[in-house]
């Protein structure tokens, strides 16, 4: 263990001396990130939608706050400026001043839906927002009217209205897509395909091209004078690689989170688990190809060729839910469209750990069968 462990250590440190491996790990994976998130499928949050609102309570009475919550129970993100300085509001809710007077008085009371400037690009969430305060409207009248035809004093007082709140609904609307998942979108499928793609090209190429290399130079034929075995020598190459992709998912999955704003939730430890296993697969592969070739322009030419390849097909690029079945079978013959699928189920969808078991199986045994074609073939 030690033997694999010095040995993968080294093939890090030396990879990330070069200027050129610092380019194709970092900043081409962010540029590609943010540009496909800003032109190609939208904001990323077609799936299930809680935009931010700002507001303004005016109200001194107890209708106020009961309103508020009524609008959170109805999906609206209530954010404060002055704690949540990273989301900007799409709307303003304001309350007046004498709303609790005034609907007591059974008298009409204005709550305005007020625009934020800069925020005219989310006609989405705008409707969204304005469909939810018609809900939370009619909500709390019909609360209001339910305790009046239960004999309650008029007007009531908040204890009554708020028991009337937290009585269980008589019917509950369950709402979800119809047929296929919604499409991910935004940096919610750029990030992840991007992701996928350069840990495929990186590990394939750096892979290829450091076994072939080292092979060439004589350095495996001197590592074996040591007391190293073949095995530990493999295994040193794949852990090398495999350190090399979990730099780069952490690097981009902060990136997601601090700068493009990534919610994964309670599913990091499941898209950290999915990626970690696919590149094991990419590493494998890579050294499978160093293996087996010697010439360096042929190993870059391959590597890169297989890589755009997979990415065409798995769905790096486009969304697998806009091809037809034929290619959408067709790309599930490679690894990239496995990884895809679980990535997609958890950051887009909501899925749990146990809904990408499947995936992850299928990964796995990608892994397992480059590994083992890899020590079959690795030439010293």
């Amino acid at each position: 263990m030690k033997n694999i462990l010095s040995i993968g250590h080294n093939e890090l440190r030396l990879f990330m001396k070069s200027r050129t491996a610092l380019l194709w790990l970092f900043v081409l994976p962010l540029a590609f990130v943010a540009l496909m998130a800003r032109f190609s499928f939208g904001d990323g949050r077609s799936s299930n939608r809680f935009p931010p609102v700002l507001i303004e309570n005016a109200d001194t009475g107890f209708l106020g706050n009961v309103f508020i919550d009524t609008l959170s129970a109805q999906g609206l993100w209530r954010i404060d400026p002055e704690k949540d300085t990273k989301n900007k509001p799409i709307r303003t809710i304001r309350v007046p001043a004498d709303f609790t007077t005034r609907v007591l008085a059974r008298q009409p009371s204005n709550v305005e839906l007020v625009p934020v400037p800069g925020s005219e690009d989310a006609q989405g969430d705008a409707l969204v927002i304005e469909a939810r305060l018609v809900r939370a409207l009619v909500a709390l009248n019909s609360h209001l009217f339910e305790t009046s035809r239960q004999g309650t004093q008029w007007p009531p007082d908040e204890q009554a209205l708020r028991t009337a709140l937290a009585r269980p609904a008589l019917v509950t609307l369950d709402s979800k897509f119809a047929g296929r998942d919604p499409v991910p979108s935004g940096v919610g499928f750029s990030l992840p395909g991007n992701l996928v793609y350069f840990l495929t090209m990186n590990l394939l190429i750096f892979g290829g091209a450091t076994v072939a290399a080292t092979r060439r130079s004589g350095v495996l034929r001197r590592l074996l004078t040591l007391p190293v075995r073949r095995g530990e020598l493999i295994a040193g190459q794949l852990y090398g690689l495999w350190l090399l992709g979990a730099v780069q998912i952490a690097f981009l999955l902060l990136i997601g989170k601090l700068v493009f704003h990534l919610n994964l939730g309670a599913n990091t430890p499941g898209v950290v688990l999915v990626l970690l296993v696919y590149a094991w697969v990419a590493a494998a592969i890579g050294t499978l190809i160093g293996s087996l070739l010697d010439a360096h322009d042929r190993i870059v030419g391959v590597c890169v060729l297989a890589s755009i390849l997979m990415a065409a097909l798995g769905g790096c690029w486009f969304p697998m839910e806009l091809v037809p079945d034929v290619l959408r079978t067709a790309g599930h013959c490679v690894p990239t469209a496995w990884a895809l699928d679980a990535l997609h189920r958890l950051i887009s969808f909501g899925g749990s750990l146990g809904d990408v078991l499947r995936p992850l199986s299928v990964l796995a045994a990608f892994g397992a069968a480059a590994t083992a074609a890899a020590s079959r073939w690795f030439r010293v």
